[in-house]
């Protein structure tokens, strides 16, 4: 059943809201589960919530989100599991300092739509929220189940080129005495990536991976320019 995604920054008052939503879109011919912020990061988030998802339950996440890529990435788990989802929006809050800064959903995002923006104490909008989740029309078969299009060889090129290139700046950073905490950059990404540790090679290629899994299931050509930064920002994420 469907997938609600919260997100804001902190103090936006996104675990009230989706107490709020578990109330309200739970009952006796369905649970509502809330997914909250996981100890293995990123990837322990996305790995419950896809355990979560199934035919019958809704399945709330109760995170910052505070990434495009974070919210590509829950995109893709709904379509993967074809069932509806949409984005809530809580206002207000600060950013954290020991977090990245918060990047504003955009409805022109096909991962960011159905999107609702809910400001301070004002009720959630329950009548549309409860109408794009069960009585819209059910995403059909994901891509990665089918054929690939011959337009998309493009694409996949492209993610290919491009996540090898962020590996080899990552790497060439680490061998030429970058530490812990420096910015590496990236020629031609505004973004820079920030590491804790030293990561090795196994390990860089490993998230790539999964990236390119994730990334795959829905080439299109708007993804183009934003490749390398969701690349950098999945590793920021992944990498603890």
């Amino acid at each position: 059943m469907p997938l609600v995604v919260l997100c804001g920054r902190p103090g936006s008052g996104k675990s009230r809201r989706a107490a709020e939503l578990r109330e309200a879109l739970g009952g006796p011919e369905r649970e509502a589960h809330v997914v909250g912020e996981a100890e293995g990061g990123r990837a322990a988030l996305r790995a419950e919530v896809e355990r979560r998802l199934s035919r019958r339950d809704v399945v709330i996440v109760d995170a910052g989100n505070e990434l495009r890529s974070i919210r590509y990435e829950l995109y893709c788990a709904a379509r993967q599991a074809g069932t509806a989802r949409c984005l809530l929006h809580c206002t207000g809050g600060l950013d954290s300092p020991d977090q990245p800064p918060f990047e504003v959903p955009d409805p022109q995002n096909r991962w960011d739509r159905p999107l609702f923006t809910v400001h301070g104490e004002e009720p959630l909008p329950l009548a549309d929220i409860r109408a794009a989740l069960f009585e819209s029309v059910p995403p059909p078969p994901h891509r990665a189940t089918r054929s690939q299009p011959l337009q998309s060889c493009g694409f996949l090129h492209h993610l290919d080129r491009v996540t090898q290139e962020v590996l080899a700046a990552v790497m060439a950073a680490q061998r030429n005495g970058a530490q812990p905490g420096e910015v590496i950059r990236v020629p031609g990404v505004a973004e820079g990536l920030v590491l804790n540790r030293p990561v090795s090679m196994a390990e860089l290629s490993r998230l790539r991976r999964q990236f390119i899994s994730y990334t795959k299931m829905q080439p299109s050509d708007e993804n183009l320019p934003q490749l390398a930064s969701m690349f950098l920002q999945y590793l920021s994420r992944s990498i603890q």
